[in-house]
């Protein structure tokens, strides 16, 4: 801006300026030089963060007072990237790079101000970057799959369906459970490509098993870039086309408070499209986030879980227990079939489906299991909360 105001020459006069107040603020043991543009770095041999912020901010002064150059009155100001060794312990080339990274977040705070290279950030995104690629490959190389969990009915005790979680099946490591993985991965694309083909894997299974005569219905849980995509309804449509066989209503798709906060409209009008092509949905975790009336009343979701925070203190906490109560009224009201997760004995159960409680999940029913395990475990599956006299 300087050179095209007042010409090349005025700009370089400028640079030269620059230069000597970094020079005369610089120590013996400093170092200053022009890497070229209007960019400078500066090696200073301070350990003290408060020191090195107080050089920092006595620089920043000195190279935003006024310029005089040929009678013109020339003000700027400059952007700081900052990063400290061994605490980033890189070669110069990388150190160079991550204080270039933090000058343009200080360039983008607004200038005339510094900004810290974070290394535990770089690291994490370091981190994650290398997880998506390694996931990826994964899912390419068929490593991924999905286990399920029954759910039951707790007035009949029939098995009416499964949750499908995703695992990956680590050819050295062993099976990896998702929250090891999903957190680095669902802020990329990937997560997309994953959540479809879940839904392809779980529509498959669904048709796998109705062709043995279990009519069992497979809920998905979807991540909030997923719902998110404009192409969400179409690519589900997609789906479902690709498998004639299977009933819509067969497949139930959880999302949880948080992703419902984050856009209330869209998240309803999606919704209210994807239920026009069959599917059902099912508000998950209910009660750990912004629970309320509105979001019962707009979403039209066929089920509501409770979470298991208040399931596992059903019994001994008067607090879990009056919310649990509270839930289920709440989910009556709005004629709305009510879900617990983390069922983990036969007296939670029992006092579960006489709160009114329809459906129960969770260890003590069944852990997730392979698909492999399914059919044996429901041909040997006894419902034992119906001999502990529950009213039902």
């Amino acid at each position: 801006q300087i050179n095209d105001r007042y010409g090349h020459e005025i700009g370089d006069r400028l640079l030269v300026a620059v230069a000597d107040r970094l020079k005369h603020r610089m120590r013996i043991e400093d170092t200053v030089a022009r890497l070229g543009g209007d960019e400078f770095v500066l090696i200073l041999g301070v350990r003290d963060p408060k020191v090195l912020e107080s050089a920092l901010q006595r620089l920043l002064a000195a190279l935003s007072a006024v310029y005089i150059i040929d009678g013109i009155g020339i003000n700027i100001s400059a952007s700081i990237g900052v990063t400290l060794y061994p605490n980033d312990n890189e070669n110069a080339d990388t150190l160079l790079r991550h204080a270039d990274q933090a000058m343009y977040k200080a360039k983008q705070s607004g200038r005339n101000c510094f900004h810290l290279f974070d290394v535990s950030k770089d690291k994490m995104d370091k981190s994650a970057f290398d997880t998506v690629i390694r996931v990826r490959q994964a899912l390419h190389d068929g490593e991924l799959c999905l286990h399920y969990q029954p759910k039951i009915s707790l007035s009949s005790g029939a098995v009416i369906g499964f949750e499908a979680l995703l695992r990956w099946q680590h050819p050295r490591d062993g099976l990896i459970l998702p929250q090891y993985f999903i957190p680095l991965i669902e802020q990329s694309d990937l997560i997309v490509e994953i959540g479809e083909w879940v839904i392809d894997q779980a529509l498959s299974q669904i048709e796998q098993w109705a062709d043995l005569g279990h009519l069992w219905s497979v809920s998905v849980n979807i991540a909030a870039l997923h719902l998110k995509k404009e192409n969400f309804v179409k690519s589900l449509k997609f789906l479902l086309d690709s498998h004639p066989n299977v009933l819509p209503q067969m497949l139930d798709i959880e999302i949880t408070e948080s992703v419902v906060i984050e856009n209330l409209p869209h998240v309803t009008q999606c919704l209210i499209a994807c239920q026009d092509l069959g599917v059902t949905f099912s508000l998950d975790d209910f009660g750990t986030g912004y629970s309320s009336l509105s979001y019962l009343k707009q979403l039209p979701t066929q089920s509501i879980k409770i979470d298991k925070s208040f399931i596992r203190d059903i019994l001994i906490d008067k607090d879990s227990l009056g919310l649990t109560k509270a839930i289920i009224g709440l989910a009556k009201s709005f004629n709305r079939e009510v879900i617990a997760e983390g069922v983990e004995t036969v007296e939670q159960e029992v006092l579960l489906m006489n709160l009114g409680c329809d459906v129960a999940q969770g260890y003590g029913i069944a852990k997730p299991m392979p698909v492999e395990k399914v059919l044996s475990w429901v041909a040997k599956f006894v419902p034992a909360h119906l001999s502990r006299g529950g009213n039902r």
